[in-house]
């Protein structure tokens, strides 16, 4: 598999496009300097803005695969880059002393000892997968939400794409993997990770682009209904609720009105579908409070 490498910011664009992504002038730049320079490409933003969006629209237009680490508090080296397949090294193991036995032959024990710690028996998790079977795209979703010490086991993989087994040494990927971090900055991430990356902020998008966002992905619904859902978000979005609307629901949205057969901005269908844009009681009720009706109103 080889890397599809855009000639211009422009061109990525228009391929992110043909993928179902819209991004805007400073995204497609950012998205084309990563690939260009090979350096990892950190993505900040509130959550629902298309920052994954981009990881995977990104491995459809290169013509590559998409390898995905969804962080999480806990995460570990062992569930993030690889781990010993402990059941195959006893049944190895096994095979060797009941060979021995039957044979009469004595065990080299230094040598049983090594070939415990073969690469057969190494599982591959996402990280090392993304070495080895790179070119391709891996996301480090919300790296954000790790523990700080698991950003140190990304600092060799971030610098000089390889990682370190103790047992085996290091392994180094032929050709770099693009990657993407995503961070909804719910904590701040350290330094020494951000240096490594090139750095752009994912904005919600501008009215006409959101409008046009829920076109492409919902070429569905009616013109109308897109234009009243985007503005409504915009709306919902200045009412300082707990969670404001991102894109994508933006888009969950417009698709559960459109499943009601609603061809507008319904204030009776938007009431009943609140659930696929707002994720608090506390926000639903202070939307209430507000009304519907006022969310499209110029």
């Amino acid at each position: 598999m080889t890397l599809r490498t855009p000639a211009s910011p422009e061109e990525l664009s228009r391929v992110l496009t043909s993928a179902g992504y819209l991004p805007d002038t400073g995204l497609a730049t950012a998205g084309f300097l990563a690939l260009r320079l090979g350096r990892p490409l950190f993505l900040e933003g509130e959550a629902g803005v298309g920052k994954t969006a981009f990881a995977q629209a990104l491995a459809t237009a290169t013509g590559t695969t998409l390898i995905r680490l969804q962080c999480y508090e806990g995460l570990d080296a062992s569930q993030a880059l690889y781990d010993w397949d402990f059941p195959r090294q006893i049944l190895h193991l096994r095979t060797i002393e009941a060979a021995a036995v039957a044979s009469g032959e004595r065990v080299d024990t230094e040598q049983v000892e090594a070939s415990l710690y073969d690469r057969r028996f190494l599982i591959a998790r996402p990280l090392l997968r993304a070495l080895e079977e790179s070119p391709c795209v891996l996301l480090i979703d919300e790296i954000d939400r790790a523990d700080d010490e698991f950003e140190a086991f990304l600092l060799e993989l971030l610098s000089e794409a390889a990682i370190t087994v103790p047992e085996l040494g290091r392994i180094a990927a032929p050709t770099p993997p693009v990657t993407i971090l995503t961070s909804n900055r719910t904590r701040e991430v350290h330094d020494a990770l951000k240096r490594r990356c090139l750095y752009h902020w994912v904005d919600h998008p501008s009215f006409e682009r959101e409008v046009e966002i829920l076109r492409t992905r919902l070429p569905e619904i009616t013109e109308r209904l897109a234009t009243e859902v985007a503005q409504a978000c915009r709306a919902l979005r200045e009412l300082d609720l707990l969670k404001p609307p991102g894109v994508a629901e933006a888009i969950d949205w417009a698709g559960a009105l459109h499943a009601l057969g609603a061809q507008k901005f319904d204030v009776e269908k938007a009431a009943a579908t609140l659930g696929a844009v707002l994720k608090y009681r506390e926000d639903a009720v202070r939307v209430h409070a507000h009304g519907l009706a006022e969310l499209i109103k110029k």
